[in-house]
């Protein structure tokens, strides 16, 4: 099993067509490791929503490569890309988007269950809660949980189909400094124990320190570190 679990090759995305083209991501090329926690900051229309995209396999490149777990993925057609996409990748985004007619374990559950997964789906989805710390509000509807709550319920939800890379887009920024400064922590023990790679969109850096990399995103370009090469290897 190869170290790296994703990389980037030249990786371009233009919009438009003639005059009005604009180049969201110019020429990227980056990998990450296994078990990496890693950062991507950037400001608004830098280009990091894009590159979340090319990484979650939202979106095709309109030059270069993505290869996800050792496999190209801009090759495949829209059905081979859901199927991979639901293997490898995992998604928590800034608002925790449970379904508020379903429990707590029911949310959690159901990537699996649209996976088909052949294992006890209920003992999984319960074992994470019990690990985020919502083992008391597991039967719970998902509307009567606080914000907090609802992140950690999403950080398990993510993780349930046990993938490659879990994929987080501003996973804090619908919360208040302390109850985000616990999700960051959460993220981290997760990340840890289960040798997790994570990726970890954001505006604002100062709420992540101690991350093992940080990519910066400006005009389309991705620099290692605050901002400093553009070639970013592992």
């Amino acid at each position: 099993m190869s170290d790296i679990v994703l990389e980037l090759q030249n990786v371009s995305r233009i919009f438009g067509e003639g005059d009005a083209q604009v180049k969201a991501l110019d020429d990227v090329s980056l990998s990450i490791r296994r078990g990496e926690f890693v950062l991507i900051v950037g400001s608004s229309g830098s280009g990091k929503s894009t590159l979340l995209n090319m990484i979650g396999l939202l979106d095709k490149p309109t030059s270069g490569k993505v290869i996800l777990d050792g496999k190209e993925t801009t090759t495949l057609n829209d059905g081979q890309v859901s199927q991979y996409r639901n293997e490898k990748l995992g998604f928590v985004f800034q608002f925790a988007n449970l379904l508020p007619d379903l429990t707590v374990l029911e949310n959690v559950m159901l990537p699996q269950q649209i996976q088909g997964s052949p294992e006890d789906i209920r003992q999984n989805a319960i074992d994470l809660l019990i690990k985020v710390g919502l083992e008391d509000q597991i039967n719970k509807r998902s509307n009567k949980i606080s914000g907090g709550q609802a992140q950690r319920a999403a950080i398990a939800r993510g993780l349930v189909n046990r993938p490659t890379i879990v994929l987080a887009d501003e996973p804090t920024g619908n919360l208040d400094s302390v109850t985000a400064g616990k999700i960051v922590k959460l993220a981290k023990t997760m990340a840890k124990e289960l040798n997790q790679t994570f990726i970890i969109v954001t505006h604002d850096r100062h709420q992540f320190p101690d991350v093992d990399r940080v990519i910066t995103i400006k005009d389309g370009k991705a620099f290692s570190g605050e901002e400093t090469t553009m070639e970013i290897t592992a």
